[in-house]
């Protein structure tokens, strides 16, 4: 029986949440609180698998209970989200002080728009409760292992090599902001392809995350805009809601934001990337898959290994949920699995020879 906390100040959400959750027997909330204290209060008592977590609550909002958990009493915490740039921002720190991933409410017709997210949540929630959960940084014991990634130094460009690479795609899901701030912001400004991330997203969140990850990073970081140039030392994510590949032309490549095709699962998804770049670019693209739920990406990277494009996938131990990239290697496309808190490195090091 997966144990849930469900910490929100609105009686409507922390029923609603309650009921969804709990139309799954192998879940039970076993306490409801209506701001941080109080939720602070009921993980202690009752030491959930999980926390789902609003952001704007009194007394004591959703950022300062979320570090309080972190500190004393690390376990995986669910943000619920209000698509709105301030509720994007706010996420996206959440995110970086250790909560696992959100869930996406509206502020209007609340009681509408909520039950679109019923599968959703508690396929996270189930996903996230059989995970191993590691703590942020700052909490986890060091091991040898990451202490040596804290002394690797910077990552450089291999001398002596040549690039047969200048396209990077990255497909990344649940747990992917994390992953990506720490990939991007290891790469050095010379970084010499252009990278393009589908991450799963909400279109209000994809801006503010762009924005974000170019303060923390060397090289640049945008949202991708149809029909612009693509530039070595810039990442482009995908706008949330829309599909992002790349157009190869006679002097150039270019960046294509698109609705089509419809009914892929995810907009933006990883297989249109993977597949247009396998198109595109064949054997000058890396793919890279990272954490998330699911197997998007598989077929698109199916494609790419054919045209001789090579492929990352994030390591079981290191990621989130370990879906897309499983997917990737059971399936044998797989190159290198890697940590990722070496996968900037790996990414450098794969767009050379040999």
């Amino acid at each position: 029986m997966i144990k849930v906390v469900v910490v929100d100040d609105s009686a409507f959400m922390r029923k609603a949440l309650s009921t969804m959750l709990e139309k799954d027997p192998g879940i039970s909330v076993v306490a409801t609180a209506r701001n941080g204290e109080e939720g602070l209060e009921q993980i202690r008592a009752h030491s959930p698998d999980v926390v789902t977590l609003d952001i704007e609550m009194p007394r004591m909002d959703g950022l300062t209970a979320l570090r309080h958990i972190m500190m004393e009493m690390p376990r995986p915490v669910l943000m619920i989200s209000s698509l709105t740039v301030e509720g994007a921002e706010s996420t996206l720190k959440a995110l970086e002080l250790g909560a696992v991933d959100f869930i996406p409410k509206q502020l209007s017709k609340v009681s509408l728009d909520i039950v679109k997210i019923e599968d959703n949540l508690r396929a996270k929630v189930k996903e996230i409760a059989r995970r191993k959960f590691r703590a942020p940084r700052a909490s986890r014991a060091t091991t040898a292992k990451t202490a040596a990634a804290q002394d690797a130094g910077p990552v450089v460009k291999p001398s002596g090599k040549t690039q047969l690479r200048d396209v990077v795609a990255i497909g990344v899901s649940t747990g992917g902001p994390p992953a990506m701030q720490k990939i991007l912001s290891a790469l050095p400004q010379d970084f010499p392809a252009a990278i393009l991330v589908a991450q799963h997203m909400p279109a209000a969140f994809t801006g503010p995350f762009a924005k974000r990850l170019d303060g923390v990073s060397k090289i640049a970081v945008k949202e991708a805009e149809h029909g612009e140039k693509l530039l070595a030392g810039t990442a482009y994510i995908a706008p949330g809601g829309r599909h992002l590949s790349l157009a190869q032309k006679v002097s150039h490549k270019e960046v294509v934001v698109a609705d089509e095709p419809a009914e892929a699962l995810y907009k933006p998804s990883a297989n249109v990337l993977f597949e247009s770049v396998a198109q595109g670019v064949g054997r000058r693209a890396l793919g890279v898959v990272l954490t998330g739920m699911g197997s998007d990406g598989l077929e698109g990277m199916r494609l790419l290994k054919e045209k001789q494009g090579k492929a990352l996938a994030q390591d079981d131990a290191s990621c989130v949920v370990y879906g897309m990239p499983k997917a990737i290697v059971d399936a044998g496309l797989a190159d290198d699995i890697v940590d990722v808190e070496y996968m900037a490195g790996a990414i450098m090091n794969n767009l050379y020879n040999p």
